[in-house]
């Protein structure tokens, strides 16, 4: 009787399976960090859209805006997920603090002579923590 020589063995087909397993094992953990630093950034670029958003409103009512958002009075809108909050706004500063529904990390801005936001240490610089 002839054996068959085509095809994999048992043992060949599980080496492979244990193979993509640990490759995934590898994968996974380094894939939430990217999606985590995708949110952060999408916060940071909502906070500098809102500086801007809030230095146009300043030329207009020669004081920055403090209320909520979205309104129809601040042309400015955050990205999906994104929750902006205006802590402090007067005509000489103003500070606020940005969070994502998908992580516990937040970020904050303030401009002025607005007190600072944790995680916020520096005018006019974005912390994260």
């Amino acid at each position: 009787m002839r054996q068959r020589t085509a095809g994999f063995t048992l043992i060949e087909l599980l080496i492979v399976v244990v193979i993509i397993g640990l490759l995934a094992a590898i994968a996974l953990p380094k894939f939430g960090y990217t999606k985590e630093k995708a949110y952060v950034s999408t916060m940071k670029g909502d906070l500098r859209n809102l500086a801007t958003a809030q230095e146009a409103y300043w030329n207009d009512n020669a004081t920055y805006y403090n209320g909520s958002i979205p309104t129809a009075s601040l042309v400015y809108n955050p990205s999906l997920s994104v929750a902006i909050s205006v802590q402090a706004a007067t005509n000489a500063g103003w500070s606020a603090k940005a969070t994502h529904t998908h992580t516990n990390v937040a970020c904050a801005l303030f401009i002025g002579s607005a007190s600072a936001v944790a995680p916020a240490t520096t005018e006019g610089q974005i912390a994260c923590q």
